[in-house]
């Protein structure tokens, strides 16, 4: 209702403005009264919203703003008897802000179109047949049914049947995939085939899609060192250029030979030109359209701050597993001690066994192959601690598992053990004795060497900090191409390695994806997870590689580069522009006209040059 009303009030003021001008101008109505009044109706009716928040803004203490400059600006030409000037320029002025406003509008829906994955409701399977409900209600372990053209409302596991889905909107990839019974599928992708069956993994509220939303809803509130600037700029520029003015009123007559009417009016004029849209407006605009560009991607990142630092970073450390490589292990040996009491098989059931409860890329591997059933019953006295090794109690048995050092700081004495062996180790002691290991070796992701290869283009050095073994670590980082590598770092020596990296004064990233990488993704700069990781890592991560492509990483430094070279172009553009109308507005060169496109027009073009964010290409 209130839109309604500022309208049809806009509508009649430029009406009355119409009416004036060819009462005035055209017919040349001969009384002054009728068309002074005409014109400051009309002014009113078009300029009261300006005239209320300018007011407003002083009364809450906001600062001086563009319309507080405007209001004394236009108020003061009305005073000097300009009162067509004064209107058509306060008139100018909104229809420029209006210009602003839709392109800004228009670039907001496309974006949020985008980030809006959410399917709000579900077709959840029941015993009476098939019941439409909201998202928000499913439970883990319910049957929902996703059928031709649909979204998946949540995370979950194909339960029945197969098909072809779009992972566009989550991933980017713009490659349909193929999903099979016990396979994931991510909420926010599109069925294209057939219908399938999928049993509910997460909660609405703890799906992918969500997540997405609330990290780019979050994301505005995190703002970069140049918005942070410009707005304490702001502050300080607007009381200054209010002051310059008055100089200007007071000085103009003794420096320039002319009367106080002109120098008045030229001080006016001074205060039109310097409004600081362009600044305020294009620049979170553009941050705001870089990181709907990084989104559309598959790529999440939470703040402006970040774009900012993804611009400038110097040294990219990655975590190996999971990152570098699949996390997708295979057994290539299973090695029983010279004293074992059990077979390679039951070696592999207990291991299986202790790894029930992790999350680790190396246990889910060893849980894939072990594809036995697991009764839950058998394991008791979990305890798993992050970057060595579980504890438990497996069919009342006390079970340590986990690498060579784990095992020996437990005072468990290890033989027939080689240090030779390239690969992931994995360790068995029961009741205190040592039994064996199982040995695992991981694949590189498909992207990875095109991912450091670019970085290395960009001049960012590469590194790998990874709680593997010196020799699988040398072998990832010479295949690759990594610069640096460390090993056997347990997750407390990874955080410190990054601070002493930071300390040379350095911009650190760090690319992780395990509960055991959180803390040092936490302690980067730019903390970047990989989105089939943790859960964790995923929340403290400042980056979020939702497609899990290394790849990604490339994108997401591309588009930060260019957000950033446009927000400095707008700043640029914009100060030059103001301060030469300022400088021309001093020394009398321009009128109220040519301060209305100082201001609007320049705001408006640095609208559009932020757009241009949008149309970066995937360079991949």
């Amino acid at each position: 209702m209130k839109n309604v009303i500022e309208k049809a009030t806009n509508i009649i003021g430029v009406v009355a403005l119409i009416v004036s001008i060819i009462l005035d101008v055209v017919i040349k109505v001969d009384s002054k009264i009728l068309i002074t009044s005409l014109y400051i109706v009309s002014y009113i009716l078009i300029a009261h919203e300006i005239i209320i928040n300018g007011i407003k803004n002083i009364l809450k203490f906001n600062g001086l703003d563009e319309n507080f400059l405007m209001t004394i600006a236009t108020v003061g030409a009305i005073i000097l008897g300009e009162y067509l000037e004064a209107t058509m320029v306060i008139l100018l002025y909104k229809i420029g802000e209006y210009l602003q406003d839709l392109a800004i509008d228009r670039s907001t829906k496309k974006i949020e179109a985008a980030i809006d994955i959410r399917q709000d409701f579900a077709n959840l399977k029941t015993k009476t047949g098939i019941e439409k409900v909201k998202s928000e209600t499913l439970k883990i372990g319910d049957i929902i049914v996703v059928k031709n053209g649909e979204k998946v409302p949540v995370d979950g596991t194909i339960y029945s049947g197969k098909a072809h889905f779009d992972n566009s909107l989550i991933t980017g990839e713009s490659k349909p995939i193929e999903v099979k019974e016990n396979e994931k599928i991510l909420s926010g992708s599109i069925n294209i085939s057939d219908v399938v069956e999928i049993k509910v993994d997460k909660e609405y509220k703890d799906s992918t899609v969500s997540k997405i939303v609330d990290f780019i809803e979050k994301a505005a509130n995190n703002k970069s060192k140049t918005e942070k600037f410009i707005t304490r700029f702001s502050k300080i520029y607007t009381p200054t250029v209010i002051l310059i003015a008055i100089l200007i009123v007071i000085f103009a007559p003794l420096l320039f030979d002319i009367g106080i009417k002109a120098a008045i009016f030229r001080g006016l004029i001074f205060l039109v030109i310097s409004c600081p849209c362009a600044l305020v407006i294009s620049i979170p605009l553009g941050f705001f359209v870089g990181i709907g560009q990084c989104s559309k991607r598959g790529i999440i990142v939470k703040g402006s701050n970040y774009i900012d630092l993804l611009s400038n970073i110097d040294i990219m450390c990655f975590d190996k597993t999971g990152t570098l490589t699949g996390g997708q292990f295979k057994i290539v040996e299973i090695c029983l001690s010279k004293n074992s009491s059990i077979t390679k098989e039951e070696l592999l059931e207990i291991i299986a066994h202790s790894e029930f409860y992790s999350n680790h890329y190396i246990a889910k591997s060893i849980l894939n192959q072990y594809n036995k059933k697991i009764n839950k019953e058998d394991i008791s006295d979990y305890k798993e601690i992050a970057g060595k090794g579980i504890k438990a109690s497996v069919k009342g048995k006390s079970v340590i598992v986990g690498s060579k050092k784990f095992i020996e700081e437990n005072n468990i004495e290890i033989d027939n053990f080689s240090n030779e062996k390239v690969g992931s180790i994995v360790c068995l002691a029961v009741d205190g004795k040592y039994m064996g290991y199982i040995l695992l070796s991981d694949e590189l992701k498909e992207n990875s060497k095109q991912t450091i290869e670019r970085l290395n283009k960009f001049n960012i050095e590469t590194m790998i900090l990874t709680g593997d073994k010196e020799k699988i670590a040398a072998s990832v980082a010479k295949t690759l191409a990594v610069k640096s590598y460390k090993a056997n770092l347990l997750p407390e020596d990874k955080s410190r390695y990054i601070q002493e990296l930071k300390n040379d004064k350095k911009t650190v990233a760090f690319v992780g994806d395990g509960i055991n990488d959180s803390p040092v993704i936490a302690s980067a700069d730019v903390g970047m997870a990989m989105g089939k990781g943790a859960d964790i890592s995923v929340e403290v991560a400042n980056v979020v590689i939702i497609n899990d492509d290394p790849l990604s990483i490339i994108d997401s430094i591309i588009i930060s580069r260019r957000t950033k070279n446009i927000v400095k172009q707008n700043i640029g553009f914009s100060i030059t522009i103001k301060v030469l109308f300022l400088i021309l507005s001093t020394f009398g060169f321009t009128n109220m006209w040519l301060a209305i496109f100082s201001d609007v027009g320049v705001a408006l073009l640095t609208v559009l040059n932020s757009l241009r964010i949008a149309k970066i290409k995937k360079w991949n």
